[in-house]
């Protein structure tokens, strides 16, 4: 490159940081990327409440159920890669809306349908929709803020975990205790305001690195071969072992365990989301401020923490102390989710941002279709015992830090 093409390159990014700094479409695309992934973590909350009442009503197995639960996240799995591919091509906007017009249609679909193998095709179905989300927020975030805040407002979209969690366990759980088809009309009809929102709010794409400044193109197989995205991958699908593993079984265990009620049982799981929500904002604090350079020693501390906690779940017959154990362990493991999630903002070009969340998040969505039908196996296999599940949980998360310790990053 030479000096005068250096220096317009330079030129132009400097002009692109300001215009992103002081563009209040930011707030307008945050906004509606929030109340999308809002609806996206309310639908994978709620199925693990919805699933009590349907086992009863159709006599399901902890087998099937966990099927219909992993089944989603098998659809999931096999889009994201194509998902983030397709953020990078044709911009984020399109995927983000033609994700979420697949999910209001299935969501609407789930609460007609009454048998097992409907559950089962349309959770594939709607795991396929989900897809194309995670990795086009990712790129409308790199498109449209500078690299040194990326981190922080990756955070505070993930945030919307806990939101999801809060709208999963309050309204969708009175909803499904009164009738959990209710629930899935309720869900579609937020999934097509989330739409509405992104029609409107958010900016098209911009093609910066289709310029004539920017010759030099990263080539999607450099960056499915990259070291450091290998890692984060199975980095996440541990972590979404231990994450999705907790998350799916939570309902059944403290329902059995401790004899709840499911409004109970989403009370006490509401109150663990806004905990989540808190502590997705305060992991892009800590990671953005006091942990730049050291996202290892956090995330590793955090995951041995998370290993106790899960063995505390095992043994504790105190509803208090389980409840305790349980609040602290889902900001751990939020803070270990955002730390893998956001990192590849700090170590990846820009213009390959969707194509390296895709994949990596495809460790988390396999994570998350492992983790319930394998358990539901574990659980019938153990007699309804709910010890195995932990255990393999605390030991999947020891592992989750383990390889976290083997990414490179630049000294």
């Amino acid at each position: 490159m030479s000096v005068s093409q250096g220096a317009i390159k330079k030129q132009s990014e400097a002009k692109l940081s300001v215009s992103k700094e002081k563009n209040p479409r930011g707030v307008l695309l945050t906004t509606a990327l929030m109340a999308g992934y809002s609806m996206i973590y309310m639908d994978k909350n709620m199925i693990s409440t919805a699933i009590i009442p349907i086992a009863e009503q159709f006599q399901l197995t902890t087998s099937q159920t966990g099927l219909i639960m992993s089944l989603f996240f098998l659809g999931y799995s096999l889009m994201q890669i194509p998902g983030g591919w397709l953020a990078d091509k044709i911009g984020y906007k399109k995927v983000l809306m033609l994700s979420l017009s697949l999910i209001t249609i299935f969501s609407f679909a789930f609460g007609l349908v009454g048998s097992l193998l409907m559950f089962i095709l349309i959770r594939f179905l709607a795991g396929i929709g989900h897809a194309g989300y995670p990795p086009s927020c990712s790129k409308g975030i790199a498109e449209n803020f500078p690299k040194k805040r990326r981190t922080f407002v990756q955070s505070l979209i993930l945030s919307t975990s806990g939101i999801g969690g809060i709208l999963a366990f309050v309204i969708g759980a009175r909803l499904i205790d009164l009738n959990w088809h209710y629930a899935y009309y309720a869900l579609g009809t937020m999934f097509a305001i989330s739409l509405l929102l992104v029609a409107f709010l958010v900016p098209n794409s911009h093609q910066t690195a289709k310029t004539k400044i920017e010759k030099k193109q990263v080539s999607f197989k450099s960056v499915i071969s990259n070291r450091n995205v290998i890692i984060l991958f199975v980095a996440m699908l541990l972590a979404n072992v231990a994450f999705y593993g907790n998350m799916s079984w939570l309902p059944t265990f403290l329902k059995t365990k401790f004899s709840l009620s499911i409004s109970t049982v989403g009370i006490i799981l509401a109150v663990n989301a806004i905990g989540g929500t808190l502590a997705s904002i305060f992991a892009g604090v800590l990671l953005t401020k006091y942990f730049v350079g050291k996202e290892k020693l956090l995330l590793m501390c955090c995951s041995v923490i998370s290993s106790l906690l899960f063995l505390g779940l095992v043994f504790s017959n105190s509803l208090s102390l389980s409840i305790a154990f349980l609040y602290v362990l889902t900001f751990l493991l939020t803070t270990i989710f955002v730390g893998i999630f956001s990192w590849p903002h700090k170590i990846l070009p820009e213009k390959v941002i969707g194509s390296s969340i895709g994949i990596v998040n495809t460790g988390g969505t396999l994570g998350g279709f492992i983790a319930p039908m394998a358990f539901g196996a574990l659980i019938s296999m153990a007699g309804g015992s709910f010890s195995i599940v932990f255990i393999t949980l605390a030991i999947a998360v020891v592992i989750c830090g383990l390889v976290i310790l083997t990414v490179k990053t630049e000294k």
